[in-house]
C-alpha cells in the first residue's frame, strides 16, 4: 500500500500552528516515510489565486527534489470567501466552479489524479432538491473540465459538515446522474463515526467506486490512539483491490506535534498492513 497525508495538519486550514510551508511540509514527510502528500488549496500552501505559474511549477520541483508525489487535492468549500458549491447564490456558485477548475489545473501540472469535491450545504428556507440541482449542475462542468486533464472528481459524504450528500448511497446517485466517466467516490472515516455506522460497510458499498479515501481514528486522533479497528478498515481495502493511496486526514485536536502525529500514524497503519 501507499501512504499519504492531508497537508491540513501542517496548517492549511484555520489557525493550526505552528504552521509550515508547503516545502517543509513535504521534506518533513519524506523524512517519516510518507509516498505522497494531499495538498489543501488554501493558504498558506495552495490558495491558487496566490500561486501563479512560477509558484505552481515549484511544487513540481519540491516533488523531484524530495521524491514525494501528490495523491490528491482537496478543494476547501468553507472559509471566508466560501466556495459552495451548492449555493443557491449564482455569484458565489460561480467562484466555487472557478476556484475548483483552478485546483484541476494545480492538480494535473503536479500529476495528480484525485479531486476532493465537498458536494456543499443549503441554507434554511432553502429546499435540498435545489442544492441537489445546484451542486450536480457544478459537478458536470468541473468534471467535463477536469476530463481532458486526466483528474478524477471524487465526491465526499460529508454528513458532519455538510447537508446535501451524507452517505455512499447519495455520492452514488449524484455520481451516476452526473454522467461522467472521471467521477467516483472517497469518504473519510469521520462522517462513517458521525453517524453510527461502520466504515468498512463503506467501503464494501463504494467498492469499485473508490477512488481516494481520508482514515482517522475517533476525534481525528492518529490511527491506533483512539479505539478505532483499524484491521477490518485495511482488509477491506484489500477487498477490493483499492488502488488509491491510504490517506490520513488528522490531528484537528492534536496535543503533540504534526510529525508526532504523523509518524504515530503511518507506523501503526504499516504495522496492521503487515498482519494482513
Amino acid at each position: 500500500m501507499k501512504y499519504s497525508i492531508c497537508s491540513v495538519i501542517y496548517g492549511s486550514c484555520g489557525s493550526f500552528l505552528p504552521a509550515y510551508t508547503l516545502e517543509d511540509t513535504m521534506r518533513r514527510l519524506v523524512r517519516i516515510g510518507f509516498d505522497a502528500v494531499e495538498i489543501v488549496c488554501g493558504s498558506p500552501h495552495a490558495w491558487p489565486f496566490y500561486m501563479g505559474p512560477e509558484k505552481r511549477a515549484q511544487v513540481n520541483e519540491w516533488k523531484k527534489k524530495y521524491g514525494i508525489e501528490v495523491s490528491s487535492v482537496m478543494a476547501q468549500p468553507g472559509g471566508g470567501p466560501a466556495t459552495n458549491a451548492a449555493s443557491s447564490n449564482k455569484a458565489e456558485r460561480a467562484f466555487a466552479i472557478r476556484y475548483i477548475k483552478e485546483c484541476i489545473d494545480m492538480a494535473s501540472l503536479w500529476g495528480c489524479k484525485n479531486l476532493a469535491y465537498v458536494a456543499g450545504w443549503y441554507l434554511f428556507g432553502t429546499k435540498k432538491q435545489e442544492a441537489w440541482n445546484n451542486t450536480l449542475d457544478t459537478l458536470k462542468q468541473i468534471a467535463s473540465y477536469a476530463l481532458d486533464k486526466g483528474v478524477n472528481i471524487c465526491i465526499e459524504p460529508t454528513s458532519t459538515d455538510s447537508n446535501v450528500i451524507d452517505c455512499p448511497d447519495d455520492g452514488l446517485l449524484l455520481m451516476e446522474q452526473s454522467g461522467f466517466s472521471n467521477v467516483g467516490l472517497m469518504f473519510d472515516m469521520a462522517h462513517a463515526f458521525y453517524r453510527n455506522e461502520d466504515p468498512v460497510d463503506y467501503i464494501y458499498t463504494i467498492g469499485k467506486n473508490l477512488k481516494h479515501i481520508h482514515l482517522t481514528d475517533y476525534d481525528r486522533r492518529p490511527p491506533g490512539t483512539n479505539g478505532a479497528d483499524f484491521y477490518p478498515v485495511m482488509q477491506a481495502l484489500k477487498d477490493i483491490n483499492y488502488q488509491g493511496y491510504v490517506t490520513m486526514e488528522i490531528g484537528f485536536n492534536r496535543t503533540t506535534g504534526a510529525d508526532s502525529v504523523s509518524r504515530q500514524s503511518i507506523e501503526f497503519l504499516k504495522s496492521i498492513e503487515a498482519q494482513l
